[in-house]
């Protein structure tokens, strides 16, 4: 009789350990694509900073960069708040305010890329 009473708890567990996993692998379909060239080739480190941009920083400033917990991206106040992609990536480094430095998580070639990503795609 016991084993009944959890059989329901164990399954219903089971279906939402599954949907979380399936929301979060849908997550990333909502994150721009890296523009393909007339020559049909994408930026491969554009396509770097897009991965880094979802595993690091969709879940504050959004899966479009429209902002949530983090400063909104996609409007292009970041790039006239720092008009050179080097400030961008101190800010990324160093962290600015609630947003944590990256630079013990990232190399500096991933902190480039997402700059760029967020600068060129978002």
């Amino acid at each position: 009789m016991l084993r009944c009473r959890r059989l329901p708890r164990l399954l219903l567990l089971i279906a939402a350990v599954a949907s979380i996993s399936a929301a979060g692998a849908c997550a990333a379909d909502d994150v721009p694509e890296v523009p393909v060239a007339a020559d049909g080739s994408v930026d491969p480190v554009l396509v770097d900073g897009r991965r880094v941009y979802i595993d690091r920083c969709a879940n504050c400033h959004g899966n479009d960069g429209g902002g949530g917990r983090g400063t909104k991206l996609s409007d292009g106040l970041m790039i006239r708040r720092y008009p050179g992609i080097d400030e961008q990536v101190q800010v990324i480094a160093d962290g600015v305010r609630a947003m944590p430095a990256f630079d013990e998580v990232l190399d500096i070639a991933q902190i480039v890329a997402v700059a760029r990503y967020t600068r060129e795609v978002l």
